[in-house]
């Protein structure tokens, strides 16, 4: 059979192997320099803020006309203000210039913002790392789009999650590395600012040594005219973003995560010192706890997703976040009273402390599960000519997120909220703001509806799973073998598909519902209703005109015996008006599960024969319209199925 695809389908690529591991991409100068670099950067963040914010809050005295109850969040709002004011413009650089370059410049500037942030540990001065603090935002805002922008441009769709985990485990455990030196540092007394001004110095050295083996990239739009007039440019960003809904509400979802992450970290040395009783060096232990969990979520996405951008993740993260948030509140409240700020051994000697640390790593983990997604999404569906400009959308988002999460946990501490109160805040505004963007785009709940379905209940085996096509109008087509072979087939697809299904289906309240949130297309048949199977007919030719995918089980009913019944004429129909590539698939493995209309199919396959049951999606080749006939396509379908019902 000949195996070049047809015009129009366009193959999901898979360099390496398909099961090339994420962590092969540290072995290749595409990703390493660039990984590292960034690496570092985080890492540099982290040792300046919490070396900045563990003097001001335990050593407060050196520091003039600091208030050690909010300084924390302070210098978080500090930070993030040059995102706020710089993001538009730094966008248009991304796009215009190449990302090698820019990384090796904003490497260089770091040298010079950590040797004033030097000057501000040495001489003690809070005015001197303020403007630190300020500059290192300015810097961290130079880079955010070239970094994020930097991905899509060097890996394959397939590469995405994988890379995108990569990069957020590497940035959280370079903010536990970070943590770790920072607090560390700030611990010695009398050297401390000392060894914090060598040390932050010395880290951005060595990442412009690094960001030298940054492998060329070509600007995608280099005849850009730069608007330097922030707000015009911030306006026009944001209008930009604005024109796939998807895209911008997954913004606003990114841009959520931040709030939430934000109040949580900024939040650690006040609750340490106030709820915990503990000292300077548990921070570290809550904020190394928080990190990894994070790290860890990122780098399960590419497992749990299969090396797709699975946007099912995302539910699931947020439930998860606000699950393990209100149990940190209940849990913060069963703690034992000390009688002196606890060391590190004597703060995990207490049983009640595991579950706060319990708590903050599953938080993050679930977090991680929430963003790797979203950010796949925003770059693989982003114009490369302005994806740079929509990360920066994306980071002006995230820094008024950020801001208004200081000045809210300000006010509430202000208020007499304790840190408890706004963690249990927060997690109540995290249901509240899940179930908002979830409600304008059904598309999350569905991918997570039939994610948590088939996970359950199946262990899928994808078979040729690439010959669905990455972009274009296709039409489906599959045998029929239970009740929830389009929920499979939704779980397994890289892309949104418009079901053709039985108009009784819609009569179902649970199954009604998923299926109009997916844009199904009710069908009757001629001599039932002919209105609406000329509906039918015409709602198939618009999706496919749009460039969506149609699926249709050709044999138009549940097969009784397991075999493949006789294909119906419906799909000659379909491909008639609207030629398109026909892809044939099979399921098998179904036959016997509840889900049939097997006579033993009294309980899932789950229950009667272990843990998981096995399933398989088989995928064709893509088939010219024109040869397409409905007995040659049952016979196509039969044979990719086998003997395996």
């Amino acid at each position: 059979m000949n195996d070049r695809p047809l015009p129009g389908v366009r193959r999901a690529s898979r360099p390496g192997g398909e099961h090339e591991s994420q962590f092969c991409l540290l072995r290749q100068r595409r990703f390493a320099p660039f990984f590292w670099t960034q690496f570092l950067g985080a890492m540099n963040d982290n040792v300046f803020k919490i070396g900045f914010s563990s003097l001001v809050t335990f050593q407060t005295a050196r520091f003039s006309g600091v208030d050690a109850k909010t300084a924390a969040f302070l210098i978080s709002a500090v930070f993030i203000l040059p995102f706020v004011l710089f993001s538009a413009t730094s966008g248009q650089i991304a796009d215009k210039y190449d990302k090698a370059m820019l990384t090796r410049f904003v490497k260089t500037f770091e040298i010079g913002v950590m040797l004033i942030g030097g000057a501000g540990f040495v001489f003690h001065s809070a005015a001197l790392l303020y403007v630190c603090t300020f500059l290192m935002g300015v810097h961290s805002t130079l880079f955010g789009p070239v970094k994020y922008a930097y991905l899509p441009q060097h890996l394959s769709k397939a590469e995405l999650v994988g890379g995108n985990g990569m990069v957020e485990m590497g940035t959280f455990v370079a903010i536990l590395a970070g943590t770790i030196i920072g607090g560390a540092a700030a611990g010695f007394v009398e050297h401390g600012a000392v060894v914090l001004a060598c040390g932050c110095v010395a880290i951005a050295l060595v990442g412009r040594l690094i960001s030298a083996a940054v492998p060329e990239s070509a600007a995608p739009h280099p005849e850009l005219r730069i608007n330097w007039n922030p707000v015009s440019e911030t306006w026009r960003n944001l209008k930009l973003a604005r024109e796939d809904r998807t895209v911008f509400l997954s913004l606003l979802g990114i841009s959520w995560l931040w709030f939430v992450g934000a109040t949580f970290l900024s939040s650690f040395f006040s609750f340490a010192k106030d709820v915990l009783s503990a000292n300077p060096d548990v921070v570290t232990v809550l904020l190394g706890t928080f990190s990894i969990g994070i790290g860890v979520g990122s780098l399960l996405c590419e497992r749990l997703s299969k090396r797709r951008i699975e946007i099912g993740l995302v539910p699931l993260g947020s439930i998860g976040m606000s699950v393990f948030a209100i149990d940190l509140y209940f849990a913060s409240h069963a703690i034992p009273p000390a009688a002196h700020l606890l060391t590190v051994g004597e703060f995990v000697s207490v049983l009640p402390h595991w579950r706060i640390l319990a708590d903050l790593f599953l938080l993050a983990m679930f977090g991680g599960f929430y963003s790797v997604p979203l950010y796949a999404l925003i770059q693989s569906r982003s114009q490369p000519g302005h994806r740079a400009r929509i990360i920066a959308a994306n980071n002006i988002l995230n820094s008024l997120f950020m801001i208004v999460s200081s000045l809210m946990a300000v006010a509430l501490s202000a208020a007499g909220v304790s840190i408890p109160g706004i963690f249990l805040v927060t997690a109540i505004l995290n249901i509240v703001v899940a179930t908002y963007i979830y409600s304008l785009v059904p598309e999350f709940l569905l991918r997570f509806a039939a994610w948590l379905l088939v996970h359950t209940f199946y262990r899928i085996r994808l078979v040729h799973a690439g010959r669905i096509p990455d972009e274009g109008g296709a039409v489906l087509v599959c045998n029929h073998v239970s009740y929830v072979d389009a929920v499979v087939i939704m779980a397994e697809s890289p892309r949104p598909i418009r079901f053709v299904m039985d108009y009784r289906i819609f009569r179902s309240p649970l199954a009604g519902w998923l299926f109009r949130q997916a844009k199904a297309i009710p069908i009757a048949p001629a001599h039932e209703n002919p209105a609406m199977l000329t509906r039918a007919y015409d709602a198939c030719a618009k999706a496919l005109a749009e460039g969506d995918l149609v699926c249709i089980f050709p044999e138009g009913k549940l097969t009784r015996t397991g075999d493949v019944n006789p294909f119906r004429h419906g799909v000659s129909e379909i491909i008639h008006r609207t030629p398109v590539p026909v892809i044939p698939m099979a399921l098998r493995g179904l036959w016997g599960s509840v889900f049939s209309r097997h006579e033993a199919g009294l309980m899932p396959r789950p229950v009667r024969k272990g843990v998981m049951s096995r399933l398989t999606l088989a995928v064709g080749e893509p088939l010219d319209p024109a040869t397409v006939t409905p007995e040659g396509l049952q016979q196509i379908v039969t044979a990719l199925r086998g003997a395996r019902k």
